[in-house]
């Protein structure tokens, strides 16, 4: 049974706290969630997560001032659990390249500075050139989401370029596996066939380690969205203009290349898709809600889509009709997933291509209902003396010395963007003991006031296994005047000025490599010895990823030294892929 007392916790969201806009929207997000983890949570021995999934070809553009309406947070009751978003065509020439190797893209610091007041924390990224895939979730939901890995497939030039192709991350989630693949695949009228091509060549070569789940189609569920480009045949543009002006969409579905080649294509048996009720999505005069009036005059298309799969159907006797397939469906094993939204979003004019978002529910009986990890902490930190928390393991927990708990602000962005940590040591004489105990010191810890969460960041999972509610940290102020550590490594990029913090970050330490490290320089602080933050080597061991807390150098705060690693694929918490080389422009 999961603990939180989200209310109790929050009761003094805004006291004393310098950031009461955020801790603000967090209570009043919370006041409804006590009620909605009642009935989600410790219900009828299941779950029903809501998934909020959003596709959009940018066009190379920079983000809108506001992407309220597209994340639903204008009317959201806050019953979202995850946020997935996949965009293609994000700007990928050189020189932006080159700072994204610096900073977080624009994109994702955009997503997590809009969800992380609402309590969605980044679960993982993948960056491809163009294309991008962000994972949000509660951040009370973390301990819950395991097994966390991402591939990246490039199609274009026959396999050698990356501007198509497919990113997908996986995970368990609550003992569930789902997979969400990203794809963009080739374009125009008559590469219907290539597409289909493209997207087999994807679901082949993707393949992920160490898991039950081997490929995209093992999973439980899979999301399979982008900008598929399949267009509509036969049909001439008046026809297509005067359906779309009238809104008898039915005209065109049947002429849909995706329609059509669901009747002939093997690979994409088993998968769905909501009725299309909403214009074509492709393609406008950027800044307008005109279609194409260029010289090419492209054919308006829903290029646009989101389709999931399950991984066993039930019987085909239990088949809906087509007008209404695909709203809901099951797993024999009781796995249902029900769409209640698919819509695109016409006030978003910066591409010429409109957003499309679907908003899911998935009902699944439980397997996995208990953190690995569980952290128990004091209500309110009031003196230097207060700062300790226990922890307890879980039995079937694999432990590692290089675990880590860390202190985050309410609000907090992603597995590194954390006040203060220290390490969950081992020692032999407590090897077998189930609970365990850490005190951070005045160092470690914030200066002024406010509300917290702590997380247990697990070195063999690459993820938190363990968070706390939110708890009141109010210590006197000390004589000097300090500002708190931000130890966010997701810079945001500005044209005019270049910001590069030098506190590491990395999620874990190369072992071998830093144990040696160590030795080398035994006369070292504490401190120093163990690394200046439970951060770094994993770099040396897994390439840093794009779009994700990077690290710099082993005890950074001891020598303040930047360093940089350039790559392809990301992870705000990475699995555990040492033996894989993946590239990425991270810090």
């Amino acid at each position: 049974m999961l603990s939180f007392n989200v209310i109790g916790a929050t009761s003094n969201i805004c006291k004393n706290n310098d950031d009461e806009d955020t801790l603000l929207l967090y209570r009043l997000r919370n006041e409804c969630e006590t009620h909605y983890l009642l009935k989600k949570v410790w219900g009828l021995g299941s779950i029903t997560p809501e998934m909020h999934i959003i596709t959009w070809n940018v066009g190379s553009a920079t983000p809108p001032d506001d992407m309220t309406s597209l994340l639903g947070l204008n009317v959201g009751d806050g019953n979202t659990d995850m946020y997935i978003i996949g965009l293609q065509e994000v700007n990928s020439m050189i020189n932006k390249r080159l700072k994204d190797v610096l900073f977080t893209d624009q994109w994702s610091e955009v997503c997590m500075e809009r969800l992380s007041p609402f309590g969605y924390v980044l679960v993982t990224s993948q960056r491809m050139q163009g294309l991008l895939l962000l994972v949000f979730a509660k951040y009370f939901h973390l301990p819950f989401l395991r097994g966390v890995q991402t591939e990246t497939t490039r199609t274009g030039l026959g396999g050698y370029w990356g501007n198509k192709g497919g990113v997908s991350a996986r995970m368990s989630v609550f003992g569930h596996t789902i997979c969400f693949l990203n794809c963009h695949l080739p374009a125009h009228m008559e590469n219907s066939e290539q597409r289909m091509e493209d997207f087999e060549s994807i679901l082949q070569q993707q393949q992920f380690e160490g898991q039950a789940a081997t490929g995209v189609l093992d999973h439980d569920v899979v999301f399979w969205f982008g900008d598929l480009n399949f267009r509509i045949d036969d049909l001439d543009m008046q026809v297509v203009k005067s359906a779309i002006d009238n809104n008898k969409f039915s005209i065109m579905w049947e002429k849909d290349q995706l329609n059509l080649a669901k009747d002939s294509e093997t690979v994409l048996e088993g998968f769905q898709e909501g009725p299309l009720k909403f214009p074509p999505t492709y393609k406008f005069d950027i800044g307008t809600n005109t279609y194409d009036t260029s010289g090419k005059k492209r054919k308006p298309a829903w290029t646009d889509r989101i389709l999931w799969r399950l991984r066993a159907t039930a019987p085909a006797g239990a088949a809906v009709d087509a007008g209404k397939r695909s709203s809901i469906s099951g797993l024999t094993s009781g796995t249902k997933v029900t769409q209640h939204s698919y819509r695109s979003h016409m006030e978003y004019i910066v591409s010429d291509h409109k957003p499309v978002s679907s908003i899911f529910t998935l009902q699944f009986p439980y397997k996995v209902d208990i953190p690995l990890v569980t952290l128990i902490v004091a209500d309110e930190w009031n003196s230097v003396a207060d700062a300790t928390a226990k922890f307890k393991l879980a039995p079937n927990y694999s432990r590692s010395s290089w675990d880590w708990i860390g202190l985050y602000k309410v609000g907090f962005k992603h597995h590194k963007d954390y006040v203060g940590y220290v390490w969950a040591k081992q020692e032999e004489a407590d090897f077998h003991r189930q609970e365990h105990e850490v005190t951070f010191t005045e160092e470690e810890l914030p200066k002024g006031s406010g509300d917290f969460i702590m997380g247990y960041y697990s070195n063999n999972m690459s993820s938190i296994v363990g968070v706390t509610e939110p708890f009141q940290i109010q210590l006197p102020m000390s004589g000097h005047n300090s500002s708190s550590s931000d130890s966010s490594d997701f810079s945001s990029e500005d044209d005019s000025t270049v910001h590069i913090k030098t506190r590491a970050r990395s999620p874990s330490p190369h072992k071998s490599k830093h144990r040696r490290r160590r030795s080398a320089s035994s006369s070292h602080s504490r401190s120093c010895s163990r690394s200046g933050s439970p951060a770094q080597a994993k770099k040396k061991e897994l390439s840093v990823t794009d779009g994700s807390p990077s690290s710099t150098t082993p005890a950074a705060e001891c020598k303040s030294t930047v360093r940089a690693a350039e790559g392809s694929s990301s992870q705000a918490s990475t699995p555990a892929e040492k033996d894989k080389h993946v590239e990425d422009p991270g810090v």
